[in-house]
């Protein structure tokens, strides 16, 4: 192993570590996890064979989405005590149990607690630690690795998606999920053996000389979490994060339905999960980038306001292939952007240390948003036929979005007093 250069207390100064282990095993393990947001290409074949209504199947999504956000919250608390690498195993246990065993579902109660509960427990345990350690491993560039590991999460989609789409229609949906369970098995317990923690000491090597443009983010004390629930700006924040989000979980839960109702093929409606991966992934890594140089509330309000225009024009264009899939790919862009920015957002204003924890309870918001945006899709179209209502109402609640991200600000050091352990 390589030497470490060493303080006269025995500390490293800068560490000649490995690092890319850290990097491989969260894309093994996000890409398959974030295969949960093509669940709706199984929609169309759950619906036909038992003739289940649309906000039944959409459930699925709701159900994954906020247990994804309150099993990370616990997932928080237990990685400082068991670590990431066992937490990782135990989503990746907890993910492809939860597909398998769903792919014996003959009720909607099976269904819900398989690949709705269970599934969406090991998304929760599975998501920390590729954020988690690639933020030690990397803390000079937390936005650009937290855009990776996230946006390697919303890729998953995109490449097993159309996969999923072939083999339902060739051996049927149950086979289907019976066929990734054991593909993922493999990716994330090999993901999760690369997971570790830098060792007690480790100092990244020191980040490369900033160019005049470049806007470095501040990075503010450790405060733990009790103390963050009494901050006004965590509120504004957590509000902004909800709002701004519902748009994206509203056309993920229904991409498939709504362009199947807009005149495309089941190929294309399949094609149009990739194109919405790409989005998402691309907003995550490019946007993470942008906001370590840019500034993060400035990247954020940015993607709001390109949101509030794209999601009612993408309802406008849905009948023509090529703004539809543009639309799409900006709606899906801005999306991503908010769940990677918000992560390194949460580091600058709150401190390191308890990330996990003050994420966790940021994510909820996002968990919110799972609930509201498949649901408000669902209830929109059973009622009136079409999206038209949802698609424009997601974009006022962008709009309310960008008003308070744009009135946010950090804490001021009295706020934000250190807390030693």
């Amino acid at each position: 192993m390589p030497q470490m250069p060493q303080t006269e207390s025995g500390r490293s100064t800068v560490s000649a570590l490995p690092r890319w282990p850290a990097l491989v095993g969260g894309g093994l393990l996000n890409v398959a996890l974030g295969t949960y947001y093509a669940w709706s290409v199984f929609v169309p074949a759950l619906e036909k064979e038992f003739g289940w209504v649309r906000t039944q199947t959409s459930l699925v999504s709701t159900i994954d989405m906020v247990m994804l956000a309150s099993m990370f919250m616990v997932a928080g608390f237990l990685q400082r005590r068991i670590g990431p690498r066992t937490v990782a195993i135990i989503g990746s246990v907890l993910f492809c149990s939860g597909m398998f065993l769903g792919s014996f579902a003959h009720s909607l109660l099976a269904l819900y607690l398989t690949v709705g509960v269970m599934l969406g427990a090991g998304l929760g345990f599975g998501y920390l630690p590729p954020i988690s350690v690639g933020s030690q491993w990397f803390p000079h560039n937390r936005g650009l690795v937290n855009g990776l590991a996230i946006g390697i999460f919303a890729a998953g989609s995109g490449i097993f998606g159309p996969i999923a789409g072939y083999l339902i229609a060739h051996i049927g949906w149950r086979a289907t999920l019976q066929v990734l369970a054991g593909v993922f098995f493999v990716f994330t317990m090999v993901g999760s053996y690369l997971l570790k923690n830098p060792p007690p000491g480790y100092q990244a090597p020191p980040a490369k000389a900033a160019h005049a443009t470049t806007r470095r983010p501040k990075v503010h004390a450790d405060v733990p979490t009790s103390q963050v629930v009494r901050m006004p700006s965590f509120y504004v924040l957590w509000v902004a994060y909800a709002l701004g989000t519902t748009a994206g979980t509203m056309v993920i839960s229904q991409l498939v339905p709504f362009a199947r109702s807009a005149g495309f093929s089941a190929a294309a409606a399949a094609f149009a999960i990739s194109i919405g991966a790409v989005g998402s992934a691309t907003g995550r890594f490019f946007s993470g980038w942008m906001s370590d140089h840019f500034g993060r509330l400035l990247t954020l309000r940015g993607m709001l306001f390109i949101s509030m225009i794209a999601t009612p024009s993408l309802y406008l264009w849905r009948e023509q292939a090529l703004p539809f899939n543009v639309l799409l790919f900006l709606v899906y862009y801005c999306y991503g952007t908010q769940l990677s920015v918000y992560t390194a957002l949460a580091g600058d204003f709150y401190g390191t240390k308890y990330l996990a924890t003050n994420y966790g309870l940021l994510l909820l918001a996002w968990g919110c948003a799972g609930v509201f945006g498949p649901v408000i899709g669902a209830r929109v179209f059973v009622a009136t036929g079409n999206y038209q209502y949802a698609f424009f109402g997601a974009a006022g609640l962008a709009l309310i979005a960008l008003g308070l991200v744009s009135i946010a600000r950090a804490p001021v050091a009295a706020e934000a007093r250190p807390v030693h352990a």
